[in-house]
C-alpha cells in the first residue's frame, strides 16, 4: 500500500480548550438562565438537516418543517411532541419559537433565514449562507438590524486546528503570505449536464411547489431532489459553493482578505443549467494595511496545485480537501482538521506561538450561547456573509466567462454588466426577501 501524507508526517495541532467567556453574559431571551433550553424550529430535517437535529437535540425542539413528508415523519419519531409543517412560512407563525435552523437547498436559504430574522428569531443557516451575492449582503445587514444571534454551518470554524493555523499565520510563523491554494474532491454529484427532458410524476411525499420556492418553476425530476440539486445553477452553487466556505475559511480569517480586485476562472465547458465538471478560480487581493497582496487559487473536479508545493513523494496520495499557505519563511498545510508546517525538516524544533483566539465549546454551542445573550458566535452573519460573497464570486466568474474587475462595496462587476442577473436573481412570483 502506498504511504499517505498522514502516516508519513508528524502533525502539529493542539487539543481543544473550552473558553468560559463564551458562556459569561446574561440571557436576553425568554429563558431566565443559560441553563434553560431554547425552543427550536428546524426548516429541513432530512440528510444534513437530520444531523443538525441530532446535534441540537439537547434543546427543546418545538417545530419540524420539511417539504418531503418522508423526512418529516422520520424526524418526528425522535421528537413526537414537535409540531409538523410543510411550509416554513407557516411554521414561523408559531410564537414560542426562539431560534430557527435552516437546512434546505441553497436557493431557499435566504428567504427562509430572512423571514425568521424579521420576526426576531435567531438563525443557524447551513453553508453557503446564500445562493446569491445580494442575498448574503442583505442577510448580514438584517441580522445586525434585528440584533439576532446567527451562525453559518461551516463547523470547522470552531475547530482547534483551524484556529491554531490562523494564530500561526497571524503571528508571522511562515512570514508574510502572498499565495494560497485551496482544493476539494467535489463534485460528487452530476455536473456539466443538461436539463432532463422527461417529467416523471411528483412523488406523493413531496410538495414540489414548496421545494421550488424562490427558483423558476420546473417539472419535478429525481435529478434534483433529494441531493443532486447542488450541481444545478437554479438550486445549488456547485463544488465551490458546497466546500468553499469550509476550505477558504482559514485564508479569509487569517489574512483578512476582504474584497478581491479581480476574479477569473477556467473550467470544463460551462452551460446555463449546471456548474462545470471542474474549475480553477483565481482571486487577486490588494495589500491590506501591512499585509501584502495575495493570490488565492481554488481547484475542484480533480484539478490540484503542483505536488511539489506540498513536498509530496511519488507514492503519496494528494489530500482530498485542503489549503496551503505560501509565506516568505515557509508553508502551512491545513487539511482534515490538522496543520503541518513545510518543509518538514525546517520545523522540527517548532514551538507554537501563544494562543490568542478563544477555543470553542462547539460550533452549535457557540450559537446556542449567543442566542441566550452570550458573545456572538464566531461564524455569525457579519463574518459568514462576506465569506459567502467571496466564495460566490468564483461562480460569478465562471458564469460570466471572463476576468471580473470587482467592486465589493457596491456588489458590481465594473467591466461586466451582464453579471448583474447572477449577483441578484429574480425570484419566482410570491417569493421575496
Amino acid at each position: 500500500m502506498p504511504k499517505t501524507l498522514i502516516t508519513r508526517r508528524r502533525f502539529l495541532h493542539s487539543s481543544a480548550v473550552t473558553t468560559a467567556a463564551l458562556f459569561a453574559a446574561p440571557a436576553l431571551l425568554r429563558a431566565n438562565s443559560l441553563n434553560e433550553k431554547l425552543n427550536l424550529g428546524l426548516i429541513g430535517v432530512g440528510n444534513k438537516g437530520a444531523e443538525n437535529l441530532k446535534n441540537l437535540a439537547d434543546q427543546n425542539v418545538v417545530a419540524l418543517c420539511d417539504v418531503d413528508e418522508n423526512f418529516l415523519n422520520a424526524a418526528s419519531q425522535t421528537h413526537p411532541g414537535a409540531k409538523q409543517y410543510r411550509d416554513f412560512r407557516k411554521m414561523l407563525e408559531q410564537r414560542d419559537i426562539d431560534a430557527v435552523v435552516v437546512t434546505i437547498p441553497d436557493h431557499n436559504h435566504a428567504v427562509a433565514a430572512m423571514a425568521a430574522i424579521q420576526l426576531g428569531k435567531h438563525v443557524y443557516c447551513e453553508k453557503p449562507l446564500t445562493h446569491d451575492l445580494h442575498e448574503a449582503r442583505q442577510l448580514a445587514r438584517a441580522a445586525r438590524e434585528h440584533k439576532v444571534a446567527t451562525q453559518m454551518g461551516n463547523g470547522g470554524h470552531a475547530s482547534d486546528s483551524l484556529r491554531s493555523a490562523v494564530e500561526w499565520i497571524q503571528a508571522g510563523v511562515i512570514g508574510p503570505v502572498g499565495e494560497v491554494h485551496a482544493w476539494t474532491d467535489r463534485p460528487i454529484w452530476p455536473q456539466g449536464i443538461k436539463r432532463p427532458a422527461d417529467a416523471p410524476p411528483i412523488p406523493k411525499n413531496i410538495d414540489w411547489d414548496l421545494w421550488i420556492g424562490s427558483a423558476p418553476m420546473l417539472p419535478y425530476h429525481p435529478a434534483y431532489h433529494p441531493f443532486k440539486w447542488r450541481g444545478w445553477w437554479d438550486f445549488g452553487t456547485g463544488a465551490l459553493g458546497d466546500m468553499g466556505c469550509h476550505i477558504i475559511d482559514a485564508a479569509f480569517w487569517s489574512l483578512q482578505l476582504g474584497y478581491p480586485e479581480t476574479v477569473e476562472a477556467e473550467s470544463s465547458p460551462v452551460n446555463n443549467e449546471t456548474a462545470p465538471n471542474w474549475s480553477i478560480v483565481r482571486y487577486q487581493f490588494p495589500a491590506r494595511g501591512e499585509l501584502p497582496p495575495v493570490k488565492l487559487t481554488w481547484y475542484d473536479g480533480g484539478k490540484l496545485p503542483a505536488g511539489e508545493l506540498l513536498d509530496l513523494a511519488v507514492d503519496e496520495k494528494f489530500p482530498k480537501n485542503g489549503s496551503l499557505f505560501v509565506g516568505r519563511k515557509g508553508r502551512l498545510l491545513l487539511m482534515q482538521g490538522k496543520s503541518e508546517l513545510l518543509p518538514e525538516h525546517q520545523w522540527r524544533d517548532f514551538q507554537p506561538p501563544p494562543k490568542t483566539i478563544p477555543r470553542s465549546a462547539g460550533h452549535y454551542a457557540e450559537w446556542i450561547a449567543a442566542c441566550k445573550g452570550g458573545p456572538a458566535a464566531f461564524s455569525n452573519f457579519n463574518y459568514a456573509g462576506p465569506l459567502t460573497e467571496l466564495v460566490l464570486l468564483g461562480n460569478l466568474a465562471l458564469r460570466v466567462g471572463r476576468k471580473i474587475q470587482w467592486d465589493g462595496r457596491d456588489l458590481k462587476a465594473r467591466n461586466a454588466p451582464e453579471a448583474d442577473r447572477y449577483i441578484r436573481r429574480e425570484y419566482r412570483r410570491g417569493w421575496n426577501l
